[in-house]
């Protein structure tokens, strides 16, 4: 029977409509929006109301769907965990690839009287799982916590092994290859990891610092998800896998909560994953699955043998690691959903010149498909509640709160670069952290200054509203610019402010900090960054501390290491610290223990002019120097910082520079109140500053 609805405009209406309205009222019945969009799916399909065929829009708007979710899996990996808990995640992978491969081999053996090919064939099906209910972690933003990590690299390793199967599998079925063709299928899927580790990172550069447009940058992002899919298809993979890859190796180009990272995610949670859900859903054939009794002890005995097998994984993986239970929830949550991998499995091998499987397994992987993403929604969404009440890294970033981060606006071509650095430096757990602000001279008789800051603080606000991220902005009328930005980081408790470098006319370093910098400075003694960036801050491939000796006796000295922090873990890029004295050991251990996970190598250098000279000739364009420095009259304040807007227009024009100014409270002849015991005057402040990270070690 031909379905009710058939008009395109009305098939599209009806999915708007379910994807807005599933997840609102089965809320209410606290059941997860995934499982109401696989049962709306049920419900609209030719198997239920039979309201719209699932089309060719549905098998396209699908496989982007599932693409999307293994991308996302792979772009919001926080590469920093991956390489802490590779080890631990390699363990989980073979655990939840070798426990259902036995498994389903012996079923499907002696269970379900299969041959040695078909068995082989279910134990692949068993093996794999897909992410489906990985968007429900991304909503309580723990993406980096290690289960978590475990459960994606154990995605990839289980994934990867079980197509690997089925192509041997069917290869054999279909006549066999010799040994020149696995030659040539392992010699395909070497060249193309490699190819696509390469050439994306350096394409997706150069690409993103030349086109600041958000729609070529999106589109330009989602062409190179398909070819990495579509170069694995042709190299014997699934293009699931090829995704991930992408997601991968764009990671680190591609900052996590910046405007892009917005846009993908927004545009494949809105559209194209609730279209694979749903499309899933109308596969499902209640009739059929019921019809007999032959279909319903096979479709119970591939059920329970694959959701007992990927619970005992994880539960081997609990006893291995010694991880609690909700860390085993989780990972059971995220490996146990079977749905783009196991169907494509089943359809090859209910293929004519393959016939490993029948029309009862199809209907079993169905059924297996619905119960499977009933119970992973469930049991993740339990495990991630329970371990978002648990974490405590909203309690701890407070403690490096220091008011509003204000952003001081001047000319248009650095409106881009200068709020994406402003997002990744602000408390993300504060609302309300970010601030625009714009001068304008009152003797500006055309008001051309003040129009053109106004269009500088829209453009801030759409960039900021593309990462989903609020930010308050202000125009004001001045005599003074200097006097008008510390009036208003006063005004809002602004912790620290952003300001650009000062530049001569052709876009170059005028070799002095200007006099709205040297005002600021002098009349504030809060953080302050001048910001000089050539490229966008998702394209930077290290970030280079230089810090002067005695650093850690200043009051700010544990706030701007947490700003960086934060930049580095958005960027995901390495970050070299060069450091003087004894200053080495207090980043060390405050990266060890508040921020594991960020890449970093710490250098240590016999004098602090001597470095700057050196490191001149190291950084690159693509590189940010972050040379930490001093007002005149505090502890780590040197002779070489009264030369550094010159020497950076002489050694460093060619490179990214930021010049930061920690916070540094009180007189600065009144600062020097006790005397450490390596004979160097420390403030009160950075003993409180001590005490707390003494704190921390314990």
């Amino acid at each position: 029977m031909a379905p009710f609805i058939t008009y395109p405009t009305w098939i599209f209406l009806v999915m708007l409509l379910i994807i807005l309205l599933a997840p609102i009222v089965l809320r209410r019945l606290r059941i997860p929006h995934i499982i109401g969009l696989i049962l709306a799916g049920l419900l609209v399909g030719q198997h239920g109301l039979n309201l719209i065929a699932r089309d060719t829009s549905f098998e396209m708007f699908g496989q982007v769907g599932i693409y999307y979710i293994m991308f996302l899996a792979g772009l919001e990996m926080d590469m920093g965990s991956f390489r802490r808990h590779g080890r631990h995640g390699a363990w989980f992978g073979l655990l939840t690839f070798s426990v259902p491969l036995v498994v389903g081999f012996v079923v499907g053996r002696w269970v379900l009287d299969m041959s040695i090919a078909s068995s082989a064939l279910m134990s692949s099906l068993l093996a794999s799982h897909t992410l489906v209910t990985y968007p429900i972690v991304g909503r309580y933003g723990l993406g980096k916590h290690p289960s978590v990590v475990h459960a994606i690299i154990a995605t990839a390793m289980a994934s990867f092994g079980a197509l690997l199967l089925l192509a041997v599998v069917v290869q054999q079925q279909r006549g066999g290859g010799d040994g020149w063709y696995w030659l040539r299928f392992l010699l395909g899927i070497t060249l193309y990891i490699i190819g696509v580790a390469y050439v994306f990172p350096k394409v997706g550069r150069w690409f993103l610092r030349r086109n600041e447009d958000a729609v070529t940058q999106y589109i330009f992002v989602l062409s190179l998800v398909f070819i990495s899919a579509f170069l694995a298809t042709r190299a014997g993979l699934e293009g699931l896998l090829g995704a991930f890859l992408a997601g991968l190796v764009l990671n680190r180009i591609i900052p996590h909560g910046g405007p892009l990272m917005g846009r993908i995610e927004f545009v494949g949670n809105a559209i194209f994953v609730p279209y694979f859900l749903i499309g899933v859903g109308m596969l499902i054939d209640v009739q059929m699955l019921f019809g007999s009794w032959q279909t319903l002890w096979v479709g119970g005995v591939v059920v329970v043998a694959a959701i007992a097998s990927k619970w005992l994984a994880a539960w081997c993986m609990q006893l291995l690691t010694g991880v609690k239970a909700v860390d085993r929830e989780m990972m059971f949550g995220l490996t146990n959903s079977h749905a783009a991998g196991a169907l494509a499995i089943v359809m090859i091998g209910t293929q004519p010149d393959v016939n490993l499987m029948d029309s009862q397994m199809l209907n079993a992987t169905v059924l297996l498909i619905l119960v499977s993403c009933i119970i992973s929604s469930l049991a993740t969404g339990n495990a991630a509640r329970t371990l978002a009440l648990q974490t405590n890294e909203t309690e701890r970033n407070r403690g490096s709160y220091h008011g509003k981060c204000l952003t001081a606006y001047a000319y248009p071509q650095t409106v881009d670069a200068l709020t994406q650095l402003s997002m990744m430096i602000r408390n993300p757990h504060i609302p309300d952290s970010l601030m625009g602000l714009a001068v304008s001279m009152d003797d500006d008789p055309d008001d051309v200054l003040r129009i053109n800051g106004q269009q500088n603080l829209a453009r801030a606000r759409d960039i900021a509203a593309a990462a989903d991220v609020t930010m308050s902005t202000m125009s004001r009328v001045s005599s003074n610019v200097a006097s008008a930005i510390v009036h208003t980081m006063r005004e809002v408790d602004a912790g620290e402010v952003i300001l650009g470098l000062h530049e001569t006319p052709d876009g170059k370093p005028a070799g002095k900090l200007g006099f709205v910098t040297q005002d600021v400075l002098s009349s504030s003694h809060r953080e302050v960054l001048v910001v000089r960036l050539q490229v966008p801050p998702g394209t930077l491939r290290r970030i280079v501390v230089a810090v002067p000796p005695m650093a850690e006796y200043e009051v700010g000295f544990y706030k701007w290491l947490e700003h960086l922090c934060r930049i580095g873990e958005h960027t995901g890029q390495l970050m070299r610290f060069h450091t003087c004295g004894n200053t080495g050991y207090y980043i060390k251990e405050y990266l060890q223990e508040v921020h594991p996970t960020v890449r970093h190598e710490l250098e240590l250098e016999k004098g602090f002019g001597a470095m700057l000279l050196r490191l001149s000739e190291e950084v690159n364009r693509d590189h940010l120097l972050t040379i930490v420095s001093s007002r005149a009259g505090f502890i780590s304040h040197t002779a070489a910082f009264n030369t550094l807007p010159s020497l950076i227009a002489r050694s460093f024009a060619h490179t990214n520079v930021i010049l930061l100014y920690p916070d540094q409270y009180g007189d600065p002849q009144e600062s020097l109140s006790i005397f450490a015991p390596n004979g160097q005057s420390v403030t009160q402040r950075q003993l409180l500053f001590e005490q707390w990270l003494n704190k921390l070690r314990k």
